[in-house]
């Protein structure tokens, strides 16, 4: 009787009645979300706006960004001419006018992919896409293994291995891992191609080809992401076992396993929920500098491309992609944390 008072007294907040999920979690999640989708407008429109401010004073030729090298085939009075006309337009005329046409669906040409932005954007954002959420899954996955293993072990050996590990793998910049990911997988032991998405001599993409390609960039991003997903969870889970929920558990006599489970990972799944969110921007970060050096056919690897020949027009739209899909996550990460913990909406009312 006292074993099953014991247990029933462990049970996690959670999965108590008054804390369960309910009506008024869905209408704070469905306003969360109106929310924030009402907000892109603007945040896009302002970001933009900025964008055309900062790109009208700075020290590169607003023809040749426009033109890219049909600029070298063009004689001087014509480009003057084409110069004196940018300078008589403001900022926010050509930020007008820009909307005005991507609101059509004309987002212009590119002059270093040398094909329509809306066409580059359709062909590289999946290569992007997949590279990102499959680098992401892996993080977590292996951030939530390794974290729990290190923290369920406070002090061991293990613990302290594992955290050194993870501080020093954090200062590694991505493109660093991905330059030694190269030399020692494909350079000296010669396991896995050393860039692309395809071999040269492939004639059409087929799928063995594309993930085998896939494993260097997709394990370099992974491993610059999990410190953060590690750490966090090792010390939540730490925490926890601090406690003195925890505590009162063992004196209760809670098998061991169940106490870990309950009282010390699930609830360091909660600060791994926001960190989430907040990785977004530095995942995009991350995959700009692995598919440049991977050479990965993706929207990173353009967006340095555009900056380097001052192609304006795919910069642009890559700009207010970035911005999309940085909410966008965010939205995702607040949405999960209020399935994880209902008590986040009730509290925000």
């Amino acid at each position: 009787m006292d074993r099953r008072r014991a247990l029933t007294a462990d049970r996690r907040p959670s999965e108590r009645p008054e804390a369960a999920a309910g009506p008024g979690t869905g209408r704070g999640i469905a306003r969360l979300v109106l929310g924030r989708v009402l907000l892109i407008p603007v945040l896009v429109a302002l970001v933009t706006l900025v964008m055309f401010v900062l790109a009208q004073r700075a020290p590169f030729d607003p023809v040749l960004a426009a033109l890219g090298d049909r600029a070298l085939t063009m004689d001087g009075p014509t480009l003057e001419a084409m110069r004196a006309g940018m300078a008589d337009t403001s900022a926010v005329q050509q930020w007008t006018t820009w909307w005005g046409n991507a609101l059509q669906g004309d987002l212009g040409s590119s002059s270093s992919q040398r094909a329509p932005v809306l066409t580059v954007i359709v062909e590289r954002l999946p290569w992007t896409l997949g590279l990102m959420g499959v680098s992401l899954a892996l993080a977590v996955l292996l951030g939530v293994l390794v974290g729990a293993w290190a923290g369920t072990r406070p002090g061991s050996l293990v613990d302290r291995l594992t955290g050194g590990g993870l501080l020093a793998l954090q200062a590694a910049p991505p493109f660093w891992l991905g330059l030694v990911a190269i030399w020692v997988l494909a350079v000296w032991w010669g396991w896995l191609p050393t860039g692309g998405a395809t071999s040269p001599q492939a004639t059409s993409v087929r799928p063995g080809d594309v993930l085998a390609h896939a494993v260097l960039p997709v394990l370099v991003l992974a491993l610059s992401q999990l410190p953060w997903f590690g750490l966090v969870v090792r010390d939540a889970t730490r925490d926890a076992l601090a406690g003195s929920a925890v505590r009162g558990a063992w004196a209760r006599g809670i098998p061991r396993q169940r106490l870990l489970r309950h009282h010390a990972v699930r609830p360091a799944l909660l600060p791994l929920v926001t960190v989430l969110g907040v990785r977004v921007p530095e995942l995009i970060t991350g995959a700009v500098l692995v598919e440049t050096v991977f050479s990965w056919p993706g929207i990173a690897s353009a967006t340095v491309e555009s900056a380097l020949r001052l192609d304006f027009a795919l910069l642009a739209a890559l700009t207010v992609l970035t911005t999309v899909i940085v909410v966008l996550g965010n939205l995702a990460a607040d949405v999960a944390y209020r399935l994880v913990d209902p008590r986040v909406g009730q509290q925000d009312g």
